[in-house]
């Protein structure tokens, strides 16, 4: 068994590079919102790093390391088409009118670093799951594969069918409540959610013990309570109309029946069409998918991240 030590360095290591990296290309575009697009591909280098310094080659490590592949990479090419050409989120618009010409400083501890810092813990499952060379793939591997699966469905559908509704300029202000989306407000971070509670299962029988759970429960805070669900539901609750009928109707996270309208709302109204204009997103996913993703300054999810929002 590979020692803690080695592949948690490979991990700081790699994390450091990639967000010095970001920050500097930032500065040269004068766009911190990059940031989003490099979460998901940070946990892929995060897990080829360390598959590497163990030499682990075992089927358990293997699907590990496969698993968070096809998660990230998904998720930063659905995050670099939704928002390169964009312009600058406005989170991060706002801090560089606070900060002004510190911008550039600042951003590097408050956004690259906290992203870096969030990273490295949630990425825990994935490191130290390349840990035990000799771990097979039963049961509770298999049983972690679900898991994920579901949570990937959950997620790559909810955004596929956001972009397909805000596509359609007939649904401008409209509140997008089809599909997945009329069973929670947040599918995509559900997803995500899943997803890291799935490479945890695996990642616990691969070396990482009970520390792979300590990831997965942070990215849940992050979604549901830090920078995504709550974040995005208070800003579209605000902003839009119709979306705290929507909020009324639809669970927030766990996908459930819909419910009857809370009394309150009008009889007679027109029912409303789904539209997620700021549904989440990722970010980022952190955090931070969207809303459906991206992180509070955004840690991440899914994403800016995400992309739940409508």
């Amino acid at each position: 068994m590979t020692d803690a030590a080695s592949v948690l360095t490979a991990a700081v290591v790699t994390i450091a590079c990639l967000m010095l990296a970001t920050w500097s290309v930032s500065l040269l575009r004068r766009d911190a919102s990059i940031v989003d697009i490099v979460w998901g591909l940070g946990f892929v280098l995060v897990a080829w790093a360390a598959k590497f310094v163990s030499g682990a080659s075992g089927a358990g490590n293997w699907l590990l390391v496969v698993m968070v592949t096809v998660w990230g990479l998904r998720l930063a090419l659905y995050l670099a088409r939704r928002n390169l050409g964009k312009g600058e989120d406005f989170r991060y618009r706002a801090m560089r009118r606070k900060h002004g010409e510190r911008f550039a400083i600042v951003s590097l501890y408050t956004v690259f670093g906290l992203q870096g810092a969030l990273m490295f813990v949630v990425s825990l499952p994935v490191s130290l799951g390349q840990r035990d060379t000799d771990a097979g793939a039963g049961f509770i591997v298999l049983l972690g594969f679900l898991v994920w699966a579901v949570g990937l469905y959950f997620e790559a559908v909810g955004d596929a069918q956001l972009a397909r509704f805000k596509r359609d300029p007939r649904n401008a202000d409209q509140i997008m409540d089809q599909g997945l989306w009329a069973l929670t407000r947040h599918p995509n971070y559900f997803g995500d959610c899943l997803v890291w509670w799935g490479l945890a299962i695996v990642g616990s029988t691969q070396g990482a013990g009970a520390w792979a759970f300590l990831g997965s429960a942070v990215m849940t805070v992050l979604l549901v309570r830090v920078s995504g669900a709550a974040m995005l539901d208070r800003l579209l609750a605000k902003r839009k109309p119709g979306y705290a009928e929507y909020m009324a109707r639809t669970s927030g996270f766990i996908p459930m029946p819909k419910r009857s309208i809370r009394a309150g709302s009008r009889r007679g109204e027109r029912p409303l069409r789904s539209s997620q204009g700021l549904q989440a997103e990722r970010p980022s996913r952190a955090p931070i998918r969207d809303a459906n993703g991206a992180p509070a300054q955004r840690p991440a999810s899914r994403r800016s991240d995400s992309d739940s929002a409508q």
